[in-house]
């Protein structure tokens, strides 16, 4: 399936040049950039080894429930209803820039609701970020002015 990140998470080398690639990118678009933060489950898998690269530190964007302390959370509509996704209070300080990234872009729901928790902490979103965006779905039409970037599309 042209939707599944499994193949590159497998082969070392491949996931090492994924890594490249999103890194040269980062580095050529934006001088400074403060966190990367993922989204939960799998921007885990990438935003870490992104932000250790970079040398910049990684957050956590989850769903509802699963981080300690005060957060700041948003709920969006599903294809098949809704959810809610989660950020510490303290994540990010106002005025700081941050790269969104996760696996996958479809309808755009959860990556929306990542950029109105920046809002809310009044952090800067410099873009949001993905490996494979499914473009039949539009959902980087959610995104509206937030910049985007997707490494492969697919119709």
């Amino acid at each position: 399936l042209c939707s599944d990140i499994s193949p590159l998470l497998k082969d070392p080398a491949a996931f090492r040049t994924l890594i490249d690639l999103l890194e040269d990118h980062l580095r050529a678009s934006f001088p400074q950039i403060d966190f990367i933060a993922g989204l939960d489950s799998r921007g885990f898998l990438i935003g870490p080894s992104l932000a250790q690269r970079l040398g910049i530190g990684f957050v956590l964007i989850r769903k509802k429930g699963k981080l300690p302390g005060p957060t700041e959370s948003v709920s969006y509509a599903l294809e098949y209803g809704k959810a809610e996704l989660e950020i510490q209070s303290d994540a990010v300080e106002p005025g700081q820039k941050v790269v969104i990234v996760d696996d996958l872009l479809a309808t755009g729901g959860t990556m929306w609701a990542a950029c109105e928790l920046m809002k809310r902490l009044r952090a800067e979103v410099l873009e949001c970020l993905v490996i494979i965006e499914l473009k039949l779905l539009k959902g980087s039409e959610k995104l509206r002015s937030i910049p985007f970037y997707s490494l492969l599309q697919y119709d």
